[in-house]
């Protein structure tokens, strides 16, 4: 694609926005009308072999009959339909609360409709060319040739690949610019890190999400959401990983029957299991991790999983470090293991997570919930092993983890506790200790601990590209792990390499 097409595809996507803002969805006897009819809100995922296994998604506005994707090798020679599952979710007007005095319009209840296409069995390493439709609506056939997107499948190794990451996101101007960052790094996949839509907007301070009492929620802003990510989200995968604002209480069980209508993860970590999952791309292992399942300070799911998502997390670690064709373990969450940030860390993730991710040597930890960007030095044992400085290298092996809190993805931003000072590539400052402060349970109360780790903080927008290259007979599997603020501009940057 080129700097002009992506550029005008982005100012599209924006136009798009300002009307799904506006539209709410409709009611379940509504006839399909007009424009209403076309799909919205395109949005893919791999599954947990990519180089097989792709989910196609996107909504209607209204309930219309046979959706179906049709794909192909070639654009415009498009296959056979293949029908889509249709997940329906009904929101109660009761439930909501805008942002100002009155309620959000719309009809009550109101209904959202999300399809979606498991593909499997694709060729690795290949661009396939879709469409959406539905009957009396087939892109495949009519001249709306803008409405025919692609991806591409994994190889099965032994090629470089780029993938971004960065949550908090919501929708406005910070979030399409950063988007408009994503795609201008070409990335094989993007990690979502919670709290995607701001759908829960408000409510008691730092504890929103899991709280029907008290949260302010407008489900509308998930149609506002995923028109504004279209443009990349079309044709980048999205991995999501859960956040506190995704703990929509309305809908059962634990909140999640909202998320799981509206995107299709692995989640294969049990029967049943929601936003917990492990996949691999080429020579990286990925695991996603609910964070919810650790937080203290907003307990509405806190320990919910009973353990079980710590006895999988080891198993799927011990997994991992076998695998021969594996170099590289990446999780990512939206709560915070190692922070200094105002938002704090999860002392019980430091408690129950570290142990086991020092035991197996994840090289990278990335996670939200603070909206900024900090970068520790490697961790073991709860303390840094040694000073890296950006453009520095880390040998997990010998080193041990790296802590990434990459929040900064378009919602309002986040200081840094007892402000300590930023400090980023060519703007170092050593003055001041940055603390961390980790919340007690159900308390605005906190324990504080000086720290020596925190090695780069921001405050700025941003995202974090991590540029992959296998390993050759001559040298080590590396991963350039880079901080870009909301212009392109490098402001942290590290190689993590085994060997």
């Amino acid at each position: 694609m080129t700097e002009t097409s992506r550029r005008t595809l982005f100012k599209v996507g924006g136009a798009a926005l300002v009307t799904a803002a506006a539209m709410r969805g409709g009611t379940a006897e509504a006839a399909p009308d007009g424009r209403r009819t076309r799909p919205l809100g395109r949005h893919i995922a791999f599954g947990a072999d990519p180089s097989k296994q792709v989910v196609i998604s996107w909504q209607q506005l209204e309930k219309v009959d046979g959706a179906y994707v049709r794909i192909a090798t070639q654009a415009g020679n498009f296959g056979t339909p293949i029908a889509a599952e249709v997940r329906t979710l009904r929101s109660e007007i009761a439930w909501q609360k805008g942002d100002h005095s009155f309620p959000p319009h719309g009809p009550d209840p109101m209904y959202q409709y999300y399809l979606h296409v498991r593909l499997n069995d694709l060729q690795p390493d290949t661009t396939y060319f879709y469409v959406v439709g539905h009957r009396g609506y087939d892109p495949a056939t009519s001249k709306r040739r803008g409405e025919i997107a692609s991806f591409r499948t994994a190889p099965t190794s032994g090629k470089p690949f780029t993938f971004t990451a960065f949550g908090d996101q919501g929708y406005g101007y910070n979030a399409r610019k950063l988007n408009s960052l994503v795609a201008d790094n070409n990335p094989a996949f993007h990690l979502a890190l919670g709290n995607l839509s701001y759908a829960i907007h408000g409510g008691t301070a730092n504890v929103e999400g899991g709280h029907p009492d008290t949260d302010k929620y407008d489900a509308a802003r998930w149609n506002s959401l995923f028109v504004q990510n279209e443009p990349t989200a079309a044709r980048v995968p999205w991995m999501i990983t859960l956040g506190n604002r995704e703990m929509e209480e309305w809908y059962s069980p634990n909140g999640y029957g909202g998320i799981k209508a509206r995107v299709t993860m692995p989640d294969n970590a049990w029967s049943a299991s929601t936003g917990i999952y492990a996949w691999r791309y080429q020579n990286v292992g990925l695991i996603s991790l609910d964070g919810n399942d650790i937080c203290s300070r907003n307990t509405a799911n806190l320990d919910y999983t009973k353990g079980k998502q710590l006895t999988w997390l080891e198993g799927q670690l011990k997994q991992f470090r076998k695998n021969p064709a594996i170099d590289f373990i990446v999780v990512y969450l939206h709560h915070a293991t190692y922070s200094t940030s105002d938002g704090g860390a999860e002392s019980v993730a430091q408690q129950k997570w570290a142990p086991v991710f020092d035991k197996y040597q994840v090289d990278l930890v990335l996670n939200a919930h603070n909206r900024v960007y900090e970068r520790t030095d490697p961790i073991k044992a709860g303390k840094g092993t040694k000073k890296v400085a950006s453009r520095g290298t880390v040998n997990p092996a010998k080193d041990g983890t790296t802590y990434i809190t990459a929040g900064a993805g378009g919602q309002a931003l986040d200081k840094f506790y007892k402000d300590a000072p930023e400090s980023y590539l060519d703007k170092e400052n050593t003055s001041g200790t940055p603390t961390m402060r980790c919340y007690k349970k159900n308390s605005d109360k906190s324990t504080d601990t000086q720290v020596t780790w925190s090695r780069v903080r921001y405050r700025g927008y941003s995202i974090t590209a991590v540029d992959v290259t296998p390993k050759t007979s001559s040298t080590p599997a590396r991963m350039k792990v880079r901080a870009l603020d909301e212009d392109g501009v490098l402001i942290d940057e590290i190689t993590v390499q085994r060997g």
